[in-house]
């Protein structure tokens, strides 16, 4: 199996608007180079694109342990936790997110959506 290829063709699926189909594509090549951090991503994200938010959170928070500085893991690991409801776990990583790229419009917007809802929730 000619590696790249199949990557560079899960990444036109999940463009197209198909995340099932990239994540198809997607799990034989991260089998093959499970420290290849770039095709677990975007396995993390069609995983999360699908609905499969277990699935995307599992590979979310390998990629954190094995770079805590990576701050979009940690964005896409909070949205995941937000969509699971569990904002207070969400919290932590939007927070660490936002604090490493504060500029990033979504991540503000992320952190206070769920700031403000663990504040409702706590009242």
């Amino acid at each position: 199996m000619d590696l790249l290829a199949e990557y560079r063709r899960a990444t036109l699926f999940f463009e197209s608007g198909d995340p099932t189909g990239a994540a198809r594509l997607l799990e034989p090549i991260i089998e093959a180079e499970p420290d290849n951090a770039a095709v677990r991503q975007l396995l993390a994200r069609a995983y999360f694109q699908s609905a499969q938010l277990g699935r995307a959170e599992e590979h979310l928070r390998e990629l954190v342990d094995r770079n805590p500085s990576d701050h979009y893991a940690h964005h896409v690991l909070g949205r995941t936790l937000e969509r699971l409801n569990r904002h207070f776990d969400a919290l932590r990583h939007l927070r660490i997110a936002a604090a490493m790229h504060g500029a990033n419009d979504d991540y503000r917007t992320a952190l206070r959506r769920v700031e403000t809802r663990l504040g409702a929730t706590t009242r």
